[in-house]
Order: C-alpha cells, then sequence, then structure tokens
C-alpha cells in the first residue's frame, strides 16, 4: 500500500523535470494568451476563472493518475473501452446541440466533451491489442481488429458530427503499428483508408472553388456532377478500382510472380471502406467546413468567408514581427478581426502579441514535451508503457503541428485546439491527464507499484 507521503515523495524525486517544466510553461502562456484574446470583450474574467479552474481540476487529476498504476489499464481495457462506447453514445442521447452537433453533456455548472477522455481511452486501449497480440502484428486478423476497435470510436464520433475530433486516432493507430513492428503494407491500407475518407469530400470541394469547373461541358465538371452528392457513383467507382486490382493481381500471377491473394483483398477492402467512410463525411460535414479545409490553398477566392480566418491569422502572426506588438496591444487581437482567437487561432494571439520569440518558444516547449515523452516511452519498464507513451506523444504532436500549421495558413483550417494553451475545460482536463499518465510511466520505470 502506497502512503501519501510516499507518492508525493516519489512524485517529487522522480517526477521528469523536462516535461513538468514545459507543462507548466505552456499553461502559464496559455493563461496570458486567453486573457488578452478575451480582454476587450468583458469576459475575461469569466475565461480565465474557467481555465484556471479546468487547469486545477486537471492538476488534480494529473497526480491521481500518476500515483495509479498505468498497467491497470491493460487488464481492464475491454471494460474501459466498453465505458468510452457508453460516454460516446450518451453525448448522442443526452448531449447539447452546439452548432449543429451534439459534442457536449451539460451536467448544469459543469459541462465536458466526451470525445477529449475517449481519445485517450483509445490510445490505451489500442496500446493493450498491440501489446498482447505482439507475436501475431503480422497476421491480417491483428489488422482487422485494430480497425474495429478505430471504427468504434469513428463511427459514434462522426454521429454527434465531430469530424476534426477523429482525425488524431488516424495518425495515433499508424504510429502504433508501426512501433509494433506492423508490416509496411497494413499501415499502406490504413492509409489509403483514411486518404479516401477524408480526401475524397475534399477533392471534390476543391474541384468546385477553380474556375473551369464552372463550365458544364468540362470534363472536371462532369466528374463533380456525377460524384457530388451520388452515392452510387462513388460506389461505381470504388468496384472499378477493385476490379483492377484483381485484375493486376491475376496478370502478374499469370506471370508467375507469387503475389498472396490477401494483398488485393486488404487493398480491396480499404478502398471500399474507405469510399463508404468518405460518404459518411459528405453527408455530416457542412459547406462551410469543407471549404475551409480546402480554401486554405487560395484564401483569397473567398476572403470574406472561409478565407477570412486564414487571412487574418496570417495578418496577425506578420505584424508581430520579432518580439511582438506587447501584451495586450495586438490589433488584430484587441480590436476583434481575429475569429476564434481564444480557441483554435491561439497561436495567431501568441504570435502577434509576444512575436517571433514567444512563438518559437511555444515551438520549442513542444518539441521538449514530445521529446521526454518520448524519451519515456523508451526508459518504460514494459512494451504497454512504451506504447502509450508513443500514442500520447503522437496525439501531441498531431495537435501542435495542425495547429500551429492551420493559423500559419500552411494547413487546411480543422478546428483543432492548441493543447495547454487554447481556451477550454475539457481539453486542458483529459491534456493534464495524458501528462499523468506518462508521469505514471516514467515513475514505475523501475518498480511495480
Amino acid at each position: 500500500m502506497i502512503h501519501e507521503k510516499s507518492f508525493f515523495h516519489r512524485f517529487i524525486t522522480g517526477v521528469d523535470i523536462w516535461l513538468f517544466a514545459a507543462l507548466a510553461a505552456l499553461v502559464s502562456i496559455g493563461v496570458f494568451a486567453v486573457y488578452s484574446a478575451s480582454f476587450n470583450y468583458g469576459v475575461s474574467s469569466k475565461y480565465i476563472t474557467v481555465q484556471t479552474a479546468a487547469f486545477l481540476l486537471g492538476l488534480v487529476c494529473m497526480l491521481a493518475t500518476a500515483s495509479f498504476n498505468y498497467q491497470y489499464y491493460k487488464q481492464f481495457d475491454k471494460v474501459i473501452y466498453a465505458l468510452s462506447l457508453i460516454l460516446l453514445v450518451s453525448v448522442l442521447i443526452f448531449g447539447v446541440k452546439v452548432n449543429g452537433a451534439k459534442r457536449w453533456i451539460d451536467l448544469g455548472p459543469l459541462s465536458f466533451q466526451p470525445v477529449e477522455i475517449t481519445k485517450l481511452v483509445y490510445i490505451l486501449v489500442i496500446a493493450s491489442f498491440l501489446d498482447k497480440n505482439w507475436r501475431n502484428i503480422g497476421k491480417p486478423s491483428a489488422l482487422a481488429y485494430t480497425f474495429a476497435i478505430l471504427m468504434g470510436h469513428f463511427c459514434l464520433i462522426m454521429m454527434q458530427p465531430a469530424f476534426s475530433s477523429t482525425l488524431a486516432y488516424f495518425l495515433v493507430t499508424l504510429v502504433l503499428l508501426y512501433a509494433s513492428g506492423a508490416e509496411p503494407f497494413y499501415l499502406l491500407c490504413i492509409s489509403l483508408f483514411c486518404g479516401l475518407t477524408v480526401g475524397i469530400p475534399l477533392f471534390i470541394e476543391f474541384l468546385k472553388l477553380q474556375e473551369f469547373v464552372m463550365n458544364p461541358v468540362s470534363l472536371a465538371g462532369h466528374f463533380v456532377n456525377f460524384v457530388q452528392g451520388n452515392v452510387i457513383g462513388i460506389f461505381y467507382a470504388a468496384v472499378a478500382v477493385v476490379v483492377l486490382l484483381f485484375a493486376v493481381w491475376w496478370f502478374l500471377w499469370k506471370l508467375k510472380t507469387k503475389i498472396s491473394i490477401i494483398y488485393p483483398v486488404l487493398l480491396g477492402f480499404a478502398v471500399m471502406f474507405g469510399c463508404v467512410a468518405s460518404i459518411s463525411v459528405e453527408k455530416t460535414l457542412k459547406d462551410y467546413q469543407r471549404k475551409r479545409m480546402v480554401v486554405f490553398l487560395y484564401p483569397e477566392t473567398d476572403s470574406r468567408g472561409a478565407g477570412y480566418n486564414v487571412i487574418q491569422s496570417k495578418i496577425a502572426i506578420g505584424s508581430g514581427k520579432v518580439f511582438g506588438k506587447g501584451f495586450l496591444k495586438g490589433t488584430q487581437t484587441q480590436l476583434g478581426f481575429l475569429p476564434e482567437q481564444h480557441t483554435d487561432f491561439i497561436f495567431s494571439v501568441i504570435g502577434e502579441e509576444g512575436g517571433w520569440v514567444f512563438s518559437q518558444a511555444v515551438i520549442v516547449l513542444y518539441f521538449i514535451f514530445i521529446w521526454r515523452a518520448l524519451v519515456i516511452s523508451r526508459e518504460a519498464r514494459d512494451r504497454y508503457g512504451s506504447l502509450v507513451a508513443i500514442g500520447i506523444a503522437a496525439m501531441f504532436a498531431f495537435y501542435a503541428l495542425i495547429n500551429i500549421s492551420m493559423v500559419a495558413g500552411l494547413m487546411p483550417v480543422a478546428g483543432v485546439p492548441l493543447l495547454f494553451l487554447s481556451y477550454g475545460g475539457s481539453s486542458m482536463v483529459s491534456s493534464m491527464i495524458a501528462a499523468g499518465i506518462l508521469f505514471s510511466i516514467h515513475m514505475r520505470r523501475y518498480t511495480y507499484y
């Protein structure tokens, strides 16, 4: 039995100082940025109160998670996965609809987004499965089971819908499969599925934005008119690709090239399921969501609509120059030109008021956090702890890369928060819990308790 004193003694003496310092610095910068982003709206005290309360709650959860032996997650993986599915179903039944999506559960003074918790549960569960089946990771059955675990969360989250929340799932899955020693072909299949799921709706929208598509007799125009909203058309296209795959396999087989039939079968499944999933994405995404995810290539074509966010964000970051305009002195921020500046575009606030110096400091702090998570993975006492740490590192790397690239106009606007910095209680608490899991793995690298 571990006494409270012994835990805090072990935490203070065994904690990863670099990881903790990076976490504390990111949270501190985030508090000042959120305060500045909401200063001229009369709600700065409210936002700071909520953000601080979320941090304190997250700190308690972090300490509790650090004191809990992470190896128990592996023993009860099926239970916690079932609970995560129940939580995602509950938000569909009892959730509060905000901006046309049911993502929040309102408990009176407390409301939260279940997906912020379930994404951590997914890492714990998928790492458990890969650890228990590492000897069979080269078999198609392992890929199918991994895909089933992924689809359990993906389908329920898309029913909310919360498309941007599913993006991290795919990267984490690929990284953990790679770390577990899965064949590159399996990674190709999952990448193909992900690419089709997201790419087909975005490619159609991209063609619609081009001037030549306005000509109804153009080839691209016929393609868009045929595929857009045409489930049968997408199905026929998928069937044609699958038939072509088997035709190529048959031709190579006749040439005495021994290629197992499992390869065209798995590729065929990836194509078919990817096309089916793309139809789901096409139906659930709003028009403005699709446009803002592709208009980043030509934001000026819709400067007052989908491209407005990116244009204002780039102006804010660029105007900050090296040392920034100073705290509470950013014109784009304080005059309200920058949209969603306290959440998704918080990095733009930092870039404008803190300049290149603070922007680079944030990037370096994220680099330190992810680096220490990978070090914890390398030093973990077991494979499970190593996989969990890699999954958390991949999740933080994804959110940081996507958000920072998004506000700089290098990637589509996907509604992804900047962990530890963006305003949001659910995101803050889940991020602190993730850090607590890393501390738990690190403190038990030499012990069993």
